[in-house]
Formats: C-alpha cells, sequence, structure tokens
C-alpha cells in the first residue's frame, strides 16, 4: 500500500480483518485515518514493544502533541477524551510514574486475590440464572454472562451501588463507540463524569472498604505527599472503571465465540490437552480486546526500518490486535486460533510503564467464567453461523454485538 496515503480506519469495525492484513503488509508502520486525525499505526509485536517502553514516546497531549498543543484537536474530535484526560493514562516520566505510584495502591495483588470469591459467587449466580432458561431458547450471551459479571465485579470494587450501573454501562459503551457524533460523544462524556461525580461526594460523605475511598485518601509516600487533585481522581475513576469492564467483557465474549467456532479447540479442554489458562492467553492474542488504542506521540524523531521516521510530534497508534496476529511473531499460523500453541505471546494488555494494571483481575474473572459456563452446558451452540456475528461498533474494541446460544444445561439452578 501507498505510506503516504492513510489507511482510513472503519469506525464500525466491520472491515477489522482486511486492515489487520493491510496493516501487517505495510512494513514496521504506516500512516492511518483515526476518525480524521491521521497517526502512525504500528503493529509488528518487536517494534510496538520497544515503542511501548521508549522514553521517546509519550502518552502527554499536552506536552508533546502540537496538533493538540495548537488548538487544531478540540472536543469536536470524538476521541478527544482518549486524549485530553488527567491520569496515568495520559501522563508521562515523572508525573506517570507519581500517578501510577498513587493508583497502584489500590491494586494490590491482595485485593485482587481477595476478589476472586466474590468473582466466583457472581458467576455461579449468573450461570444458575442461564440455566433457568426453557429448553429450545435463545440465550444472548454477552447480555447474559460477559457484561454482568466484569460490571458487578468493577461496581463492587469502585463502590458503585446496583441502581447505576446500567447508566455505568451505558456510558462507557458509549467511550468506545467510534460511530458517535461530536454531539453525541460530549453529551455521553457529560453523562459519564456525572457519575463520577456523585460516585466521589458519595465516598467522600460515607466512606467504604472500596477503591474509590481509597484513592480519595491515597498519598504520595515516596514523593511529597501529594494526593491525586480531583480531575486526576475523577480521570483515575474513568479509566479503572471503563478498562475494567469494557476488557473484561470483550475477552469472555471472544473466548467464548472462539471454542463454539471451533470445537476441536474445546475437545483440547475437555481432554485435558490445554488449560483454561490456555483458552485465556490464546484468546487475547488472537482477538485483543482492544484493537487499537490511542494515541503516543514522538517527543523526538525516531527512526524505524525500512527507512520509516515518525517524526517529533507526530502521533502514534497502538495496534494490539493487529500485533497479535502478526506473522513475524507467531509464523504462517499466526491467524489461527490455537489452544496448543506453545508461543502465546501478545500485548493484549499493553507493555512497560503503562501495562494494565487491571490484567490480573480480567484474567480471574475469565477464569471463573469459563469453566463454569462450558462445563455447565456442555451442548451450548451458536445460533448463528460465525459470519453472521455482528462487530461492536467500534475500530477500539473487539466484540460482537451479539452471541446468541442455545444450551441444554446439565445442572438445575441453585
Amino acid at each position: 500500500m501507498d505510506r503516504t496515503l492513510p489507511l482510513v480506519l472503519d469506525p464500525t469495525g466491520r472491515a477489522r480483518a482486511a486492515e489487520e492484513d493491510a496493516l501487517h503488509a505495510a512494513g514496521p508502520a504506516t500512516l492511518v485515518d483515526i476518525l480524521g486525525v491521521t497517526a502512525w499505526s504500528v503493529s509488528d509485536p518487536a517494534i510496538l514493544k520497544s515503542l511501548l517502553n521508549d522514553a521517546r514516546v509519550s502518552k502527554d497531549a499536552s506536552r508533546h502533541w502540537p496538533a493538540f498543543i495548537s488548538g487544531e484537536i478540540t472536543e469536536k474530535w470524538p476521541l478527544a477524551l482518549w486524549v485530553g484526560v488527567d491520569n496515568m493514562f495520559t501522563a508521562y516520566g515523572d508525573n506517570h510514574r507519581r500517578l501510577r505510584r498513587l493508583v497502584s495502591k489500590a491494586f494490590t495483588a491482595r485485593r485482587t486475590a481477595e476478589t476472586v470469591p466474590r468473582i466466583e459467587q457472581i458467576t455461579s449466580r449468573l450461570i444458575d440464572r442461564i440455566a433457568r432458561t426453557q429448553p429450545g431458547e435463545v440465550v444472548e450471551l454477552r447480555e447474559a454472562l460477559a457484561f454482568p459479571l466484569p460490571i458487578q465485579v468493577i461496581g463492587d470494587l469502585m463502590g458503585l451501588t446496583e441502581d447505576v450501573w446500567p447508566r455505568f454501562r451505558t456510558v462507557v459503551d458509549g467511550v468506545f463507540d467510534t460511530t458517535l457524533s461530536s454531539e453525541e460523544a460530549r453529551a455521553n462524556t457529560m453523562a459519564l463524569y456525572g457519575i463520577l461525580t456523585e460516585l466521589v461526594a458519595s465516598k467522600r460523605a460515607t466512606p467504604g472498604e472500596d477503591i474509590t475511598s481509597t484513592l480519595i485518601d491515597v498519598r504520595d509516600e515516596e514523593g511529597d505527599g501529594s494526593v491525586l487533585t480531583e480531575q486526576e481522581l475523577l480521570d483515575t475513576l474513568l479509566l479503572i472503571i471503563s478498562a475494567g469492564y469494557e476488557t473484561t467483557v470483550n475477552l469472555l465474549d471472544q473466548a467464548v465465540t472462539a471454542l463454539l467456532t471451533r470445537p476441536e479447540q474445546l475437545a483440547h479442554v475437555r481432554a485435558g490437552r490445554a488449560s483454561w489458562d490456555d483458552v485465556i492467553e490464546e484468546s487475547l492474542r488472537y482477538a485483543a480486546p482492544i484493537s487499537h488504542l490511542p494515541l503516543r506521540y514522538a517527543v523526538e524523531d525516531i527512526p524505524l526500518p525500512d527507512g520509516i521516521v515518525i517524526s517529533q510530534g507526530e502521533a502514534i497508534l497502538a495496534s494490539y490486535g493487529a500485533a497479535g496476529r502478526h506473522p513475524n511473531l507467531h509464523g504462517a499460523t499466526a491467524g489461527a486460533f490455537d489452544v496448543m500453541r506453545e508461543d502465546k505471546q501478545h500485548l493484549a494488555f499493553g507493555h512497560g510503564a503503562h501495562f494494565c494494571l487491571g490484567a490480573p483481575l480480567a484474567r480471574a474473572e475469565a477464569r471463573a467464567a469459563l469453566p463454569a459456563l462450558f462445563d455447565g452446558f456442555p451442548d451450548m451452540a451458536l445460533v448463528v453461523p460465525p459470519e453472521e456475528l455482528e462487530p461492536v461498533a467500534s475500530l477500539l474494541v473487539n466484540g460482537h454485538r451479539t452471541v446468541p446460544v442455545r444450551l441444554q444445561p446439565t445442572r438445575r439452578p441453585g
């Protein structure tokens, strides 16, 4: 393809497979158009991994993206929220290290371990509810399992009351929907901040054992003792809630879909030749929950192979989906789902300083949900051919609008 003409990424997500092929063929990096903004998409796993750990690459648009600094990028861009927030997702250097120290206090290994029994309890209740389905009736698994499990888990962790969950789900879905108009995106952002402001006010009035209460009071004991500013607090909650929910929804969706459309892969698991961890890691590699993550910026000129130079100030798009299926790492079988694959390397949770703090939680939820679902309903089958499954309307995330199945439960409701 002509590197001087950006590849226009389809905001509906319908062209993902063809786009990944084009990115692979284009070499180390190529220009793409992401809703009207030009960026360098990097999908080669080795080069992307290197850039994710490179001090010459920043996530702070206010310091290192001239188009943002000059006002060329405004709130009218549908993804303005992604680059304008004030949290560790967009921080660089010392500021990122400060924010990550503060936030990591709320994401300890102990807290994740303590959450596992609650994850298993929620999973069991959801599976029991699915088991009440009448024979022959269609079950929509995103609605029945993939959505409610992470919503309830992250809701508990953050201290979100159950009555807020439906609003929370709607606005978070809107953050990832790249078919919204700029007006719709701005309205969605306002609604999201309304929920976050209510949450903070509630936890200030009545603190609990939740992450929100922890973040309100946390101090940087290794630095100057500072706390999160009010905007940092709201934007950090936005990051944790959004990432903790959407990634897991699509991980569960893609793992279930992959196994239902490839019975020989499910047979490996049932025969003990592969584990559920194998399924989880191969799902993350084969169908990364986040296909493209905006944005990073070159702090200085960055030369790449093949004579490519990402110039200072140019935007960089981490294309995790294409990286997971790149033949440079996984050879000729990169495009195949194979739980027996020896090397399941992926970048689905990022790499380096910005590696996702919630990765252990997402894996724990999948580790509970997948065996419970497939053990409970061994005859479960998709209602439609896999090619008829509609993608989520987003170039950012990789999931399906619905995953309809029929099942013959072998267990009775508890």
